[in-house]
């Protein structure tokens, strides 16, 4: 008796993360025999790691200028445009799931978390026949076969599809999953190499600034030179700074390094104030000490113990001077935190070497989508909007390719 799927096309989608589970969807929505392949013992850990301090899905802005917010702005653009926020939205009401936008335009499920979204997810997938094989490692990718160890039983096995989705993910967290084993099975010449993005930058600091450790800088603009000011809150941490601003300017700062530069960033600790403002009121006076003159120009402790690990000892004691390096402090920066801590990584895929529905040119069999490609934007809902677009993209690449396939 012949197996109900022995006649069906068979697809397999390494990862089941929002890139992948998102190919899966498109696939669905025809007659294909699905299997998605999951190392760890569930699926979307990152999703869901990212989800516990309330899940940022997209961003509300308008599309022209959510889109610059990549820096592959013209290669991700039709699918952003035609998957953007308000599809999104749309899209996760139809799993039962409300969503809202915030203040900041950001756009979040009602119940904030991640998990009511992705169990309802899950299920749906199931139910429409896309099959699970979780704690299945992914070995080795030959033309259409796939070789696959399951963690459980050891047992190794290789298998043929007519197509295979690679949703493996970067290099960042790979506790969770995306560990960048599948860089081996592509050449060296596919691939830009990876670096941290929306990361944290490295600053030598010296003992003096210990007690402000983890506190905030609050209301601060930031820019690279030549780029624009961007405001937000700064956290002082014991190896440098971090913060969704910091995150803002890792595009810049890396080009600074690629340009062989040393890597600066500049910030304006009271940007409410005119310089001319702040000289006044840094004016000193008998009666009070420096400290409660800083404090009450707009200083509090972080911002002040800034100043002194920054600004020359002999700059203090000149209001105009003093408020011209506030408002205009440069801090130079060792680099970036480790790729490992990175929520996201910079690299990946080049663009290059897919078609324009991100079919692999070396092989056919294979597409490619989510974070494994070649394109980087902030946090703010960008990272997880161009996974959701670019996963559909490639799920509807498969469909064309398995169409005319004989």
């Amino acid at each position: 008796m012949l197996n109900k799927f022995a006649m069906k096309k068979r697809v397999a989608i390494i990862g089941a993360g929002p890139a992948g589970l998102m190919a899966a969807e498109v696939l669905t929505q025809y007659d294909y025999d699905v299997h998605v392949y999951e190392q760890k013992p569930s699926a979307a850990r990152k999703f869901l790691m990212a989800g516990k301090t309330g899940l940022n899905i997209s961003h509300a802005e308008p599309v022209a200028q959510f889109i610059e917010r990549y820096d592959q702005a013209d290669w991700l653009a039709p699918w952003v445009k035609q998957w953007d926020a308000q599809w999104i939205q749309q899209w996760m009401k139809g799993l039962g799931i409300e969503s809202y936008i915030g203040s900041s335009g950001r756009v979040f499920p009602i119940e904030m978390k991640a998990a009511p979204l992705l169990r309802a997810w899950l299920k749906r997938l199931t139910q429409h026949g896309v099959i699970f094989h979780y704690r299945h490692q992914c070995l080795k990718l030959s033309s259409s076969e796939l070789q696959f160890k399951n963690l459980v039983t050891e047992q190794v096995e290789t298998q043929p599809f007519d197509a295979i989705v690679m949703a493996c993910g970067a290099v960042s967290w790979s506790r969770l999953g995306s560990d960048g084993a599948w860089q081996q099975w592509l050449s060296e010449d596919e691939i830009e190499a990876f670096h941290a993005s929306n990361a944290g930058v490295e600053h030598d600091w010296s003992k003096f600034m210990q007690p402000v450790f983890g506190q905030p800088l609050k209301r601060v603009e930031a820019w690279v030179e030549g780029e624009a000011k961007t405001m937000g809150d700064i956290v002082i941490s014991h190896y440098g700074l971090e913060s969704g601003l910091i995150y803002k300017q890792g595009r810049a700062l890396r080009q600074q390094l690629k340009n062989g530069q040393a890597m600066q960033l500049y910030l304006d600790l009271i940007p409410e104030q005119t310089v001319e403002q702040l000289a006044q009121k840094l004016q000193p006076t008998k009666k009070q000490s420096l400290s409660n003159v800083w404090r009450k120009a707009g200083l509090d402790l972080a911002k002040a113990n800034l100043v002194r690990e920054l600004v020359a000892k002999d700059v203090w004691s000149d209001p105009l001077a003093l408020a011209q390096q506030i408002k205009h402090l440069p801090i130079p920066l060792q680099g970036f935190r480790p790729i490992e801590e990175a929520i996201s990584c910079a690299g990946g895929i080049k663009r290059d070497v897919l078609s324009e529905q991100l079919q692999l040119k070396s092989n056919p069999h294979v597409f490619c989508c989510g974070e494994m490609l070649d394109w980087d934007a902030p946090t703010g809902g960008y990272l997880l909007t161009a996974c959701f677009a670019t996963g559909r993209a490639a799920g509807e690449g498969v469909h064309s390719y398995l169409a005319i396939k004989k």
